[in-house]
């Protein structure tokens, strides 16, 4: 290896040695942001427009208001997302939803009006996520266009027979090689493991349901170790 590979690859481990995983939470249920946030360990949460109809918020007015509601609950980044499509669409929607709370991320699809609404959106200083990821050319697009979060989404990969985790890997690989600072967002996160492998390969952060976070709790030996310890405990009381 020569001095600059080197250099560059030791460069990147020290930077990924001082950086903490974030988890969001992907829901618009109220009742799980707030369980999440009270376990301490929440850093944002991201919504789309299904999951603000699986809670039945309908309406601009009230998808809007549900929006404030949530960024009361929590203290780090919401992704708000555009329904608009074209260009002019996103950026009226994008400007009306970045100016509701300065926690509000504004999610935008990757399409080519949604590339140059994140260019737009970046020389704004309105922070971005781009979402509907699926492949290292739609990634490498959104870095280069300011995005602040890139959402590759690993579930629905996983779907179709394809390794969503080696697309978070190539990412990592990619970024690292230029230094982007674009986070790498996993999203459609469907379970525990998803959580601890993204991690093992160096996403930024996570987003999932409340089951997945509440997953990491959970072991056996940790249930069986509990329960030895305080039935020792009742012989020794009593």
């Amino acid at each position: 290896m020569n001095d600059f590979l080197w250099f560059n690859a030791y460069f990147c481990k020290t930077i990924q040695q001082t950086k903490t995983m974030k988890f969001f939470i992907n829901t618009a249920n109220l009742a799980d942001i707030k369980e999440a946030q009270d376990l301490g360990v929440l850093d944002g949460v991201t919504t789309n427009p299904s999951l603000m109809a699986k809670e039945g918020i309908t309406g601009q007015e009230n998808i809007i208001n549900h929006y404030k509601a949530i960024c009361e609950l929590v203290d780090g980044d919401v992704s708000a997302e555009v329904i608009s499509t074209d260009f002019e669409g996103m950026v009226k929607e994008g400007e009306a939803l970045a100016a509701l709370n300065p926690q509000i991320v504004v999610k935008i699809p990757m399409t080519k009006d949604g590339v140059k609404a994140c260019k737009y959106f970046s020389n704004k200083g309105i922070r971005t996520n781009v979402t509907l990821v699926f492949s290292v050319g739609q990634a490498l697009l959104a870095a280069k266009a300011g995005a602040t979060y890139v959402s590759p989404f690993i579930g629905r990969l996983d779907d179709i027979s394809t390794d969503g985790l080696n697309l978070i890997d190539e990412i990592r690989l990619v970024y690292d090689n230029y230094l982007y600072e674009t986070q790498i967002l996993a999203a459609s996160v469907r379970n525990t493991m998803h959580i601890v492998n993204c991690a093992k390969i160096g996403a930024d952060v996570m987003t999932g349901p409340l089951s997945s976070i509440l997953g990491l709790l959970k072991h056996p030996l940790t249930d069986s170790g509990l329960a030895q310890f305080l039935a020792d405990y009742a012989k020794g009381n009593n």
